[in-house]
């Protein structure tokens, strides 16, 4: 088992990086986000992530252990494979997707592409246990209230020029004090934080 690669990095593009270790060089998929910490022609390393098929052995490659492990917490999931949990990686921060999954915002999983809604269900029950670690919020304010209202007025937000970054912590202790709130009034209470 290959744990991880240190090397020159021979070729780039946003989805895989040819890593060069001593003559011999590893095709390793990457997510957008390990793309964008290497650079051709320099020296790399990565942690890897092996997976043997029938028809294949496929590396993978990941710039800090913590992707590592949401990478092997989303393939541990049935119908997503490696593909899927590399977008999801390149589309998403890791906090934004443990804070989907603690706080059941399928429809936020939904927008990475190859992710239907079944498959972002499967994800949430499956890994709401064990995505706690990844959040950026502590238990106590994380809130499994209607988040679609929270959803609709955030998108309401960002309309209108708001950082979703910002309108989302306000969003949550607003809902906390009010699980009642519905979306104009949530936003509303939100321009007024701000």
């Amino acid at each position: 088992m290959i744990n991880f690669l240190r090397g020159k990095v021979h070729e780039l593009t946003p989805t895989y990086a040819i890593i060069d270790v001593n003559g011999i060089g590893y095709y390793v998929g990457i997510s957008l986000q390990t793309s964008q910490k290497l650079s051709q022609g320099n020296e790399a390393f990565l942690y890897t992530q092996q997976i043997f098929r029938e028809d294949a052995q496929l590396l993978f490659g990941f710039s800090t252990p913590r992707e590592k492990e949401v990478f092997n917490l989303l393939i541990s999931v049935n119908g997503v494979g490696a593909v899927s949990a590399l977008i999801l990686l390149s589309s998403l921060d890791i906090p934004d997707i443990a804070n989907a999954v603690l706080n059941n915002q399928s429809v936020i999983l939904q927008k990475v592409k190859g992710i239907g809604a079944k498959t972002a269900e499967r994800i949430i029950v499956d890994l709401r246990d064990k995505m706690l670690k990844f959040s950026d919020t502590t238990e106590d304010s994380l809130s499994f209230v209607d988040n679609k209202v929270k959803e609709e007025a955030l998108s309401a937000l960002e309309v209108l020029g708001i950082s979703r970054k910002m309108s989302d912590k306000i969003a949550d202790k607003i809902i906390k004090t009010d699980p009642e709130i519905n979306v104009e009034t949530l936003v509303k209470q939100i321009l007024k934080s701000i």
